[in-house]
């Protein structure tokens, strides 16, 4: 498995600058885009940057490690071929790049990996393996390929080729903007990271270059607190281009002396800074791929940094459209635009119309509530925020005074994962109830007027609403009422809104009407 070494085991930085300079990635590689990003940078006050990189061939940067080290092969290594384990943007990097040079290339990928990955690495010419439960099942089985068949194994980030083919990134955002102040740059294993801050210091070592990590995968933190590189216990999945549990040997070193500093940041800011660069340049990024710009906004916060040129980089976007739903439901909550909150209120006619007057005209974004006794409901409510957590600390202390019991869960992951949708069940009575869904013009105070509209003749036993960002509002709802009443049915004429009645839906007979 020997392979040429033109760099030695640790480079210096003058080693590592050398190498970038050299560096063939534009065979393959494409020169990526440094945009403004407008909306973002009027609200932090700053001018903000995106490095795209969702515009490689490959739609990440990893195509540029990979393709460096591939082409520094000898030629003995190319015709023997080469192998990786990955499920995500290393294998396109080395699938495109082998293929472009002639070689040989096996791709070994969990066998639970996705279709869309597995046909993206055959439809760059590589040769897909389906091997082993997980990455590291996989990763073992590739090495062991390499030791046994003569392939030569392209790591993902900890070899210094692979680190110097990232820094051409680095190379590229000087000569688009010399007057840079700080660049974010995403970690996982930590090669961008290494092979970006390495090149960044030797040519204009006064740009503050720092690190952003997911919270829930941070092993270069770890390692920063250990003095060594270690390995997490767990990693999160969600951004998965980043989900490594240990830095690797050579990026740890690099970070360490040239990185100025490292953010972490939650799930629900990276779900934020998606959110951001659609409304900005329209790029739709993996969760791994807005991870800096996400580190950017906390950082600018904790140090009230102003008026400097700022970049970051979209370093991927292979993303799973249907992780595009989570993403939609939890980015209001990471730029502090949505309170959720648990509020019970006396089980009695108008005791919603009260409650939403009580949020003083705020916007409600979801309103869950189900029948279940007849002193008491509980309900689950959205609101809407314009000046973050300040505001929603002063909505639940106005909701106390008022005398309503309150339980803050917008910082409570099992209620944003899971109990938000499950809020409901039967009613503890039978009742005679009717169910009808409506629809009505979204704009700001929609609800409170649908609801002042509906009016408080009838006892509400079941509401659902959920602002989507839509033309039209939609609420699903069910009163206490007999089969046939005229005045009701009157009222729902008079108010002018299109409704349906859904009393027979299948769906609420078997999980939500009373017995």
């Amino acid at each position: 498995m020997a392979e040429s070494q033109p760099l030695s085991a640790q480079p210096c930085g003058a080693e590592y600058l050398r190498a970038v300079l050299r560096a063939p990635v534009y065979e393959a590689a494409q020169i990526t885009p440094l945009e403004v990003m407008e909306k973002v940078s009027e609200r932090l006050g700053n001018t903000v940057l995106v490095k795209r990189e969702d515009r490689q061939p490959v739609h990440s940067f990893k195509l540029r490690g990979a393709y460096n080290m591939i082409a520094n092969l000898t030629e003995e290594q190319k015709a023997r071929g080469v192998v990786t384990a990955s499920a995500g943007n290393h294998a396109q990097g080395v699938a495109l790049s082998a293929s472009r040079l002639g070689i040989k290339s096996l791709i070994v990928m969990p066998v639970a990996t996705a279709d869309i990955k597995v046909d993206a690495v055959r439809g760059f010419g590589g040769e897909a393996v389906l091997y082993g439960a997980n990455f590291d099942e996989a990763k073992t089985y590739a090495i062991e390929l390499a030791r046994s068949q003569g392939y030569t194994f392209v790591p993902p980030f900890d070899h210094p080729l692979v680190i110097a083919g990232q820094g051409t990134l680095a190379m590229e955002l000087l000569q688009q903007d010399a007057h840079l102040d700080r660049v974010f740059v995403p970690v996982g294993g930590g090669g961008l990271a290494a092979g970006v801050a390495v090149l960044i210091k030797q040519l204009m070592p006064q740009i503050k270059v720092i690190g952003v990590e997911a919270e829930d995968s941070a092993c270069l933190k770890a390692a920063l607190d250990a003095g060594q590189p270690v390995e997490l216990a767990r990693v999160g999945l969600f951004a998965e281009g980043v989900a490594v549990k240990r830095i690797g040997d050579e990026t740890f070193r690099l970070c360490r002396e040239y990185l100025d500093d490292v953010i972490t940041v939650d799930g629900d800011a990276i779900c934020a800074a998606v959110k951001d660069l659609f409304e900005d340049v329209r790029a739709v990024a993996e969760p791994s791929g807005a991870l800096a710009l996400a580190g950017m906004k906390k950082y600018v916060q904790q140090h009230g940094i102003e008026g400097e040129r700022l970049a970051h980089i979209l370093s991927g976007a292979n993303l799973n459209f249907h992780g595009l739903r989570y993403v939609s439901e939890r980015c209001e909550l990471g730029e502090q635009r949505e309170a959720l909150l648990a509020v019970t209120i006396p089980e009695q006619k108008g005791s919603f119309l009260n409650f939403c007057e009580l949020l003083g005209g705020r916007a409600v974004t979801e309103f869950n509530y189900r029948y279940a006794d007849a002193d008491n409901a509980c309900i689950f409510v959205g609101v809407r925020l314009t000046r973050g957590v300040a505001e929603r600390q002063e909505i639940v202390a106005s909701l106390r005074e008022g005398g309503y019991q309150v339980i803050d869960l917008s910082d409570d992951e099992m209620a944003k994962l899971h109990v938000r949708y499950m809020v409901g069940g039967r009613p503890s009575r039978a009742l005679q109830e009717r169910l009808f869904s409506f629809e009505f013009p979204e704009a700001p105070g929609a609800l409170i007027r649908f609801l002042n509209t509906l009016g408080t003749h009838w006892n509400v036993t079941l509401f659902h609403y959920r602002n989507h960002g839509m033309d039209y509002g939609r609420v699903l709802a069910a009163f206490e009422l007999p089969q046939q009443d005229s005045s009701f049915d009157r009222h729902l004429a008079e108010l002018g809104y299109e409704y349906h009645e859904e009393t027979a839906n299948p769906a609420f007979r078997f999980f939500l009407a009373g017995n």
